[in-house]
């Protein structure tokens, strides 16, 4: 990593990995600072305000050695805004050679009075111990994430997965939402039968008797629906992944909100990965296919990786994929913005089964049922 006492030498986020016991693997994300000048460095500053939607934990980095009047103005707004999401912080006043107590060092940054700094110096590790204990006693963790097929597979199961293999298929390998689910339901007990889309009946005919529950790709819903018995249980890795990352009711509400869009309404449709688009990607050329058989005049704009627009207000309908790539943390911020505005938010599985016809059936698996256009 480089360093310099220049201001700007960080401009993109650098991501290290690292053990820290006992909390374990970490990932420590070093950001530009929040004190960047001119137009680039407000861009800078606000891709810094953007990383903490996905950390559980910050920690706030101030200069002993300048007293500029802007910094406790700054400290107090990244502290207010990490209060804000809930994040705890960890302030650390490096460059710290001795000599100045706590009460002026508070003083000095305005801190809180719930803030203990810690001094450090990292040119000669002082302090560093302190930091990494700060950061261990600030940890804190929310609700452990649910299984991805907790509630819907019990031990003993069988399970049919239907993974599409075509162009845009990752060479030699499944992708990671299918990988995911296949450990999970090993981790369980119970088995998992993988086929193409093309071999569903096959697949019923060889296994002898039913399976508990089929678990399908979402740009599969269609064919899986009408290739097995109505009331064998079907849902998608998508919808899976929705419940696990983000909120399964908020996003089946934004489902139903497709059947109120007008002409002229603004739809985003927003991945939490940047892969290679192919010439039939689902973000941009299925969904909006699908979408235009319920409402044939509305208007599309897309995001991708970090991206997510801090105004949404523009925007009648919000369709985000499985968020296989961002963290609950992410997901959760994602949601709550969404929300938080009155826009409705949806899951591309979930918008796929709306469009076939079958938004019920995908959902029963959770104990969910539609009743009177809500659930």
């Amino acid at each position: 990593m480089l360093t310099s006492e220049v201001a700007g030498t960080t401009t993109d986020p650098v991501y290290k990995s690292m053990e820290l016991l006992p909390l374990g693997p970490v990932l420590f994300i070093d950001t530009a600072g929040l004190d960047d000048e001119g137009e680039l460095g407000l861009k800078r500053v606000d891709k810094s305000y953007e990383i903490l939607r996905k950390c559980d934990l910050a920690v706030f980095v101030l200069d002993a050695t300048r007293h500029e009047s802007q910094f406790p103005e700054m400290a107090r707004e990244f502290l207010a805004e990490a209060g804000k999401r809930k994040l705890p912080a960890v302030v650390a006043i490096n460059k710290y050679e001795g000599g100045a107590e706590e009460a002026e060092i508070r003083s000095q940054f305005d801190l809180p009075a719930d803030i203990a700094p810690v001094c450090t110096n990292a040119l000669n590790g002082t302090g560093i111990d302190r930091l990494k204990q700060a950061i261990v006693s600030a940890a804190r963790f929310e609700e452990p994430e649910i299984g991805l097929t907790d509630g819907i597979v019990n031990a003993g199961d069988v399970v049919l997965l239907v993974t599409p293999i075509d162009s845009a298929a990752p060479k030699g390998r499944l992708i990671l939402p299918q990988q995911q689910v296949i450990r999970d339901i090993l981790d369980k007990g119970a088995m998992a039968l993988v086929s193409k889309e093309a071999e569903v009946k096959s697949a019923l005919a060889a296994l002898g008797r039913s399976p508990d529950i089929v678990i399908t790709d979402s740009q599969a819903f269609k064919s899986v629906a009408n290739d097995i018995p109505a009331d064998m249980p079907l849902t998608s890795f998508s919808i899976i992944f929705s419940r696990q990352k983000g909120n399964l009711e908020l996003q089946l509400r934004g489902a139903l909100a497709l059947g109120t869009l007008a002409a002229g309404d603004k739809v985003l449709i927003s991945e939490g990965c940047t892969h290679h688009r192919q010439c039939n990607d689902i973000g941009t050329v299925k969904i909006p296919k699908l979408v235009r058989k319920v409402q044939p005049d509305v208007e599309f704009d897309w995001t991708s990786g970090g991206e997510y627009p801090g105004d949404l207000s523009k925007y009648k309908l919000i369709i985000h994929c499985g968020a296989c790539m961002l963290n609950r943390r992410e997901m959760q911020y994602r949601l709550r913005e969404a929300d938080a505005q009155g826009v409705p938010i949806a899951n591309y599985g979930m918008v796929i089964a709306y469009c076939n016809g079958i938004l019920e059936r995908a959902i029963r698996p959770f104990g969910l049922r539609r009743i009177d256009n809500g659930f």
